[in-house]
């Protein structure tokens, strides 16, 4: 269980309350009534409680494209300006937390999905060493590239949108490198593909 930090509260952010029953909240998180009186209620909290908020970014309030650069766990160099026109999926992990082992199935089916359309995809792992990182990819069958971020480096470019100790946490780039959404705690399969067909749609 990962520690929920409060969302960030950034102008014309729009919460996804329609990509069906209850997709938002993980089992043993909010009801799927307490989804419905949130969005009933319309209080624009632009947040939904429990470990899975979502938050979509419309193009308007995405501001400019994200600046980091790193090293993959195989000693490549990789730099966020090399992603224009690029969807960008970048996932936030450490192999002993149990809400990444629950999520990385579907990460690597939406991986597979997605590669032919060139949408992109990068683990950031913030703790674990090569060896360790590696076990964790070959029993989940991750076949995308892991940023090795143990100093933190990674994290603290991101830190308007990842909070410290908030893994995981999903972020979908659009293809002028913008933050378009963020996932904070286990990525629903069909919550993420809705944001990453968004992203790559343009809007």
């Amino acid at each position: 269980m990962i520690n929920q930090p409060e969302p960030l509260r950034r102008p014309g952010r729009r919460t996804i309350l329609g990509l069906g029953a209850a997709v938002l909240a993980p089992a043993g998180c909010a009801a799927p009534d307490d989804l419905a009186q949130q969005a009933k209620a319309g209080d624009d909290k632009n947040y939904i409680a429990g470990d899975g908020s979502v938050n979509e970014y419309p193009p308007a309030s995405r501001g400019v494209a994200v600046a980091l650069e790193g090293r993959l766990f195989d000693g490549q160099e990789v730099d966020a300006r090399d992603w224009a026109g690029k969807v960008v999926v970048l996932n936030f992990w450490y192999a002993a937390c149990a809400p990444c082992r629950a999520e990385a199935p579907d990460l690597a089916a939406l991986h597979t999905e997605f590669k032919d359309q060139g949408v992109l995809f990068y683990g950031v792992n913030v703790r674990d060493d090569a060896a360790t990182a590696a076990a964790f990819e070959r029993t989940f069958k991750v076949d995308y590239p892991s940023f090795d971020d143990s100093d933190g480096g990674i994290l603290l470019a991101m830190t308007e949108y990842v909070p410290p100790r908030a893994v995981p946490t999903t972020l979908v780039l659009d293809t002028q490198g913008r933050v378009s959404a963020r996932i904070l705690g286990i990525s629903q399969k069909g919550t993420l593909k809705a944001l990453i067909t968004t992203a790559a749609a343009g809007s």
